[in-house]
């Protein structure tokens, strides 16, 4: 029976000393950021450059809104989002989703439950091309969104709904 320890301690010491030896966190160097984080970044510069969209405000929580101001007297037009920053794949749909309004185009179509289909569609088709995970959270979210949004329009007194959308009446 010498195999067996006498006490708890004796299991506890040598793991002791055995950290003792070990380099400490702060001599670790760990990048800044992870190669996933460096891509949600660079696709973050790419949609606000390409599309000329200037973010108000990083949302904390995972909702954002799109919206326009045209200036009447220099016929200027300023393209604004708020959304959460990309730090995953859901926060990286919901900030493709804005960006989405603004590469379609706000209020180009009509209803306004299909331009949320047509969005939502970029931005998961942007998600793929790009090499971003559309988890099956992902998909859930978007179908939510989208019932949400033809039950709003049949609310609002929508008589016809597109074949599109058929899915999510």
């Amino acid at each position: 029976m010498n195999w067996i320890a006498a006490s708890l301690w004796d299991l506890l010491v040598p793991a002791r000393r055995q950290r003792a030896h070990a380099p400490s966190r702060a001599a670790t160097t760990r990048p800044a950021r992870t190669s996933m984080q460096a891509k949600y970044d660079a696709i973050v510069e790419e949609m606000k450059s390409k599309y000329g969209v200037r973010v108000r405000k990083w949302r904390k929580g995972t909702s954002g809104v799109a919206w326009t101001i045209r200036y009447i007297k220099s016929g200027r037009i300023v393209k604004l989002i708020e959304s959460p920053y990309p730090r995953g794949p859901m926060s990286c749909a919901v900030f493709l989703h804005e960006i989405g309004h603004h590469a379609i185009g706000l209020g180009v179509c009509r209803p306004r439950c299909l331009e949320e289909y047509h969005v939502w569609v970029w931005a998961l088709n942007t998600m793929r091309e790009k090499g971003f995970n559309v988890t099956p959270a992902v998909e859930r979210r978007t179908e939510r969104s989208l019932r949400y949004a033809v039950a709003k329009a049949r609310r609002r007194g929508m008589r016809e709904i597109p074949p599109q959308l058929r899915a999510y009446a």
